[in-house]
């Protein structure tokens, strides 16, 4: 009985330091959390920012049958782009044209063009309160064409083209321009058509009927058809 207690005990004493070991051993080191890199917050660059300081201009030449209208609405011109795009604008009267540049504190370099448009939508005979929508809205354009584009007309077949196009008093001119929600300069041969891309495209194709001889009554029954689509389509 002695030598079995004695052999218990002796593996009780060759245990312990074994088990001692094992609970001595250090726990690893724990991980520090990954630390994601935050995402970049840049302030929007300045148009002058954007050209690496360099003062970008834009030139709009003046016809010489717009020069006084010009000249009467230069302020109505002048307070939009100077106060509200932040661009400078001047009449060069030596070179007949109206120059426009950006400055340190205009908001966006797209302004420029803006600007640029708008002024050139004066030149072709829009009214300011038309043209000053391209400063107003994105998406909005003008597109010109002339009749010799869509059909070669001379003399008194010509005339008779314009005089269709234009209507008795205008009245076909403002049907479609209030059908189509754009405006229309006829300016002898030329027309000029200021809108959106889509509602252009159907002002284009009711002025081309017109010039290719469809009477007005047939215009405005496709005009009826294409308008109530397009505004199921809004």
């Amino acid at each position: 009985m002695e030598n079995s207690s004695d052999n218990v005990a002796a593996a009780a004493a060759i245990s312990t330091p074994a088990a001692m070991d094992v609970e001595a051993t250090p726990a690893p080191p724990r991980q520090p959390p990954v630390q994601f890199a935050q995402k970049p917050n840049f302030r929007p660059l300045k148009a002058h920012e954007i050209s690496d300081g360099q003062i970008q201009f834009r030139k709009v030449s003046v016809p010489p049958h717009r020069y006084t209208p010009l000249k009467k609405a230069w302020l109505e011109i002048y307070t939009p782009i100077y106060e509200e795009m932040k661009i400078d604008i001047r009449m060069n009267l030596k070179a007949r044209r109206v120059e426009l540049k950006t400055r340190a504190d205009t908001p966006d370099v797209s302004n420029l063009q803006k600007c640029a448009d708008f002024v050139h939508a004066f030149m072709l005979g829009f009214d300011i309160i038309d043209a000053v929508a391209l400063l107003r809205m994105d998406e909005l354009y003008v597109e010109s064409f002339e009749i010799k584009d869509v059909k070669t007309l001379r003399g008194e077949h010509l005339s008779r083209a314009i005089g269709r196009l234009s209507g008795k008093g205008g009245k076909t001119k403002f049907a479609i321009e209030n059908a189509t929600r754009t405006r229309i300069v006829i300016a002898d041969t030329k027309i000029h058509i200021l809108g959106s891309f889509a509602n252009i495209k159907v002002a284009r194709d009711s002025l081309c009927s017109l010039i290719l001889g469809s009477p007005a009554a047939k215009v405005y029954s496709k005009l009826r058809a294409v308008s109530a689509r397009l505004a199921e389509r809004f």
